[in-house]
């Protein structure tokens, strides 16, 4: 039996990604920071809320579909970007786009991706049946973020995404334990750890030096394009110092959808709307920014009522299973993203394991949506919940 073959479920696929993974690399993509308060609450705030069961209606006919940015998806939903891709499978960056483009969603490529994003557009955009919107941090070097955007737009990229909320770092302990450091140091205990996991060797980071050496940050400016474990491969620095008039300029620049992905407040909501976003993501980075914030889905109701009727508002960090879409859509957001879901799947099998985890949500949304007695994406609303949470 191969490895997708025993996954039945996201639990199942998580296993399979840390038994084929180096500890170092799986810890990095699947914790949270500090005491990991985040992480835990983003998915406890999910199950808090309980669903009220409809039966009796006709369901014969349903209807996952929705629309973003004026474009039909398969289901709400949308594969967020995430840097470690790269390391859970050879190209992995372009396992992910693929699965999300067979899967009918959109898929979000991170600036700080290992595949080149000219080679994420030529196999898994437009013309290959794919959606691609493009993941900025803004770097204290600005004129190297708006050279980013430019190519970005050149190469025809459907939305921006600009991630405000992690800019100071991340503060994870077991990163150091495990000897896992950025730029990668092929340190005593990491290549220990890389030893135990020879089919990982082999099947990624052989496969890169076998095509053109060690992986490094390809989309990256040329003055910090450098593999990944050059001492001085760390990339740009992110900036401490924009405000919310930086993404005014980014408006000026940038034609399409732009989305600001870091909101945990109706306040910032408006900030980001007011400087032209059309699109805010309610988001803590998945737990690995800043310990103890608020869960995504208890701020959710807070954002919607301060910018729902002007942008389109998204929400990431919690998602595991297809009730966590419904309940998030039914709180007032148009679709969720979906990072560590996705990753386990391509650490487990590639492109085959990301779109079975999609499929996986897109089965369990189906059906939890039919429990609650809705037929279409728009019938979800507070009425589905058996305790309705307090409107702000």
């Amino acid at each position: 039996m191969t490895r997708l073959s025993r996954c039945h479920d996201l639990a199942d696929m998580r296993e399979a990604a840390r038994r084929h993974l180096p500890k170092g690399i799986f810890e990095f993509m699947d914790r949270g920071a500090e005491r990991e308060l985040s992480l835990a609450e983003n998915m406890a705030g999910f199950e808090r809320l309980k669903l009220r069961t409809r039966f009796l209606v006709d369901l014969s006919e349903r209807d996952m579909g929705t629309e973003i940015f004026g474009k039909r998806i398969a289901f709400p939903l949308a594969i967020a970007p995430t840097g470690a891709a790269g390391l859970c499978w050879y190209q992995g960056e372009l396992a992910l786009a693929k699965a999300a483009a067979a899967a009918g969603v959109p898929f979000t490529l991170t600036a700080n991706s290992i595949t080149a994003i000219d080679t994420i557009v030529k196999e898994a955009g437009k013309e290959a049946g794919g959606r691609l919107w493009f993941q900025l941090y803004m770097w204290k070097e600005e004129d190297l973020s708006f050279q980013m955007i430019e190519r970005a737009k050149k190469l025809g990229f459907e939305a921006l995404v600009v991630t405000i909320d992690a800019a100071l770092g991340r503060t994870r302990e077991y990163n150091d334990r495990n000897g896992f450091t950025d730029p990668i140091s092929l340190n005593p205990r990491f290549v220990m750890d890389m030893a135990r996991h020879p089919r990982w060797v082999a099947g990624v980071i052989g496969r890169y030096v076998m095509n053109g050496g060690m992986p490094r940050h390809e989309n990256y400016p040329d003055k910090y394009r450098r593999r990944i474990t050059t001492a001085q491969s760390k990339g740009p620095a992110n900036s401490h110092s924009m405000t919310w008039e930086g993404i005014g300029r980014i408006r000026k620049a940038w034609p399409g959808p732009l989305v600001v992905k870091g909101i945990l407040s109706g306040d910032d909501a408006r900030r980001a709307v007011d400087q032209g976003a059309d699109a805010v993501v309610v988001s803590n980075h998945g737990g690995r920014a800043l310990d103890s914030a608020i869960a995504t889905i208890d701020m959710l109701p807070e954002v919607v009522k301060a910018v729902g009727d002007r942008a389109t508002v998204l929400l990431d960090s919690g998602i595991r299973q297809g009730s966590d879409i419904v309940k998030a859509v039914a709180l007032g957001a148009k679709a969720v993203l979906v990072g560590r879901a996705t990753l386990y799947g391509i650490a487990a099998g590639g492109q085959a394991g990301a779109e079975k985890v999609l499929a996986l949500f897109a089965t369990q949304f189906e059906k939890n949506m039919g429990y609650v007695g809705c037929r279409r994406v728009s019938d979800l609303n507070h009425d589905i919940f058996a305790h309705p949470p307090v409107q702000p």
